[in-house]
């Protein structure tokens, strides 16, 4: 058997016809791949007939039995993952559905507590994320994908994030702190430490203060997490403390009777709990005499800055002295 036909064998034919000098047989490019297809053909038909139908039969047997195993392997690994990915599917549905279902109940709760927005977003988000991550992970387990590597990846960059915004997730968290807790509102006059003046906004990660001098003052919520404050205006009604001073000699009972007629005049000043009025210190140079009074927190400064102003006239129309530090030097 040979890969020449007749046109090629007369091509070489004649090829071989035109000698050389030396004698040799010219073969150009085409005449010299005829030779080698015919080589190849050669050889085939050499080892064809060399092999004896025993080893061809073999040859073919073993070729069946590794398509048979292949084929057994690939509907063994198709009846185990179809169930598993049927129950993978049914369980992200239905975590789908719970997640959707919590995030609702979620932003519910945080609605009766009358909660920040800007909470109920994130937290609601927060919640959504998390949740979502474990169903992922729980599916991933189903099918057979192990999620041990990607925990571990998720730790450690969550580790490394942590570690590089120490700071800010302090601030963060002082702020989830602050806005679920309600330590104080927004309109509210609070001091903490250095810091004094009414909320102007509540932040993820500060909070805006403005005192009566108009400033803008921010501070971390960190601080106001985790540092002592006072909430000046918490409470619906707050106690004014005024001191009123009286030289020696003055009638107590005639003065604090004067006290108590201011007081009964301003109609900013509560009737319940009643007012108190006591002498509270003996001074170096004068009696002073102390009012407890009861005011709404709206009307704090209000009464705060009109009672004293009432005091010092009531005083100088009933001829009550106001005394004043005196200092006597003795001249030898």
């Amino acid at each position: 058997m040979t890969l020449l036909d007749d046109n090629n064998t007369q091509l070489l034919m004649a090829a071989a016809a035109q000698k050389g000098p030396k004698g040799e047989v010219p073969v150009d490019e085409f005449g010299q791949k005829l030779l080698t297809q015919d080589s190849i053909a050669q050889t085939v038909k050499d080892s064809l007939s060399n092999m004896n139908l025993a080893e061809i039969k073999d040859v073919v047997t073993g070729e069946n039995t590794l398509l048979k195993d292949g084929l057994k392997t690939f509907v063994d690994m198709t009846v185990s993952f179809v169930p598993k990915l049927l129950i993978a599917i049914v369980v992200l549905w239905i975590g789908l559905k719970l997640t959707k279902l919590l995030k609702k109940s979620i932003v519910r709760l945080l609605e009766k507590r009358n909660a920040e927005g800007t909470l109920k977003t994130f937290l609601a988000s927060l919640v959504d994320v998390l949740l979502k991550v474990m169903l992922v992970i729980m599916v991933m387990d189903i099918i057979g994908i192990k999620a041990t590597s990607f925990i571990a990846v998720l730790g450690a960059a969550g580790l490394a994030v942590g570690m590089a915004l120490q700071g800010t997730l302090q601030n963060f968290a002082g702020g989830v702190i602050i806005l679920l807790m309600k330590p104080f509102k927004v309109g509210d006059y609070i001091e903490c430490g250095a810091f004094k003046g009414y909320v102007k906004e509540i932040r993820i990660f500060h909070t805006i203060m403005q005192p009566f001098n108009g400033r803008t003052i921010i501070v971390p919520n960190s601080s106001l997490a985790t540092t002592s404050l006072i909430n000046h205006t918490k409470q619906p009604e707050i106690r004014l403390d005024v001191v009123a001073s009286v030289a020696y000699g003055t009638d107590l009972d005639y003065a604090k009777e004067v006290l108590r007629e201011i007081i009964d005049r301003d109609p900013l000043i509560l009737k319940d709990p009643a007012a108190k009025i006591a002498v509270s210190e003996l001074g170096n140079s004068s009696v002073d005499i102390s009012l407890w009074m009861w005011v709404k927190t709206e009307d704090y400064w209000t009464v705060w800055m009109r009672i004293r102003e009432e005091i010092y006239k009531g005083f100088n129309e009933k001829g009550i002295s106001i005394p004043f530090p005196q200092m006597d030097v003795h001249v030898n």
